[in-house]
């Protein structure tokens, strides 16, 4: 959690937020996770409030 918070929610609103509190916003979501041998897709809903936070997190995750 200390390495996601430094590394890709760095500049964000959660930059400085508690282990709960990113928890809840970004970690305790409803998804339909989709799997295949090739891939895994995770379909997520069009009402989620925090859509880009989670996208950004992840593209800086993978680069990192």
């Amino acid at each position: 959690m200390e390495y996601m918070r430094r590394v890709a929610l760095a500049g964000t609103e959660l930059a400085r937020a508690q282990v709960t509190t990113i928890r809840l916003k970004l970690l305790k979501i409803g998804t339909v996770i989709l799997r295949n041998t090739h891939r895994i897709r995770l379909l997520f809903s069009s009402a989620y409030p925090h859509q880009q936070l989670f996208a950004t997190m992840m593209i800086r995750l993978n680069s990192a």
